[in-house]
């Protein structure tokens, strides 16, 4: 990925195929950019979108600033030391998470994230 093209920081949509509709669903999300890595997270729960990422990886971020869209395959972050290093870097880009009332284990216990690769596939669907 190309670091100077998706600012390090920033609100998205992500396009996902729903898990039992098949049809295509788009949530408003925020990302962070870790170690040349586009990772989608948030506060400690569930997402259907995660769930629907789960069923089939392929996706379409949709970025703001510079507004474009990009195929993306995900690739849920798993790993522990991983996942310290995305919250760390979402903490520290984006103060809002850190005024959450979730501690720094709960994000890396129970957090929905999920690295997006950019794919050379169309990205034009909503």
């Amino acid at each position: 990925m190309d670091d100077a093209a998706v600012p390090a920081t920033g609100t998205c949509d992500l396009s996902t195929v729903g898990r039992r509709s098949g049809q295509v669903r788009r949530v408003e999300t925020w990302y962070v950019v870790v170690d040349g890595r586009i990772v989608v997270t948030g506060t400690p729960g569930t997402r259907d979108w995660l769930a629907n990422l789960r069923q089939d990886p392929g996706a379409i971020i949709h970025l703001r600033d510079p507004a474009r869209d990009l195929a993306v395959t995900a690739q849920e972050v798993t790993e522990r030391a991983d996942r310290l290093r995305v919250v760390a870097a979402a903490w520290r880009l984006q103060p809002w998470y850190a005024e959450q009332p979730f501690s720094v284990e709960d994000w890396v216990a129970r957090s929905p994230m999920v690295e997006l690769v950019p794919t050379a596939g169309d990205a034009s669907a909503d």
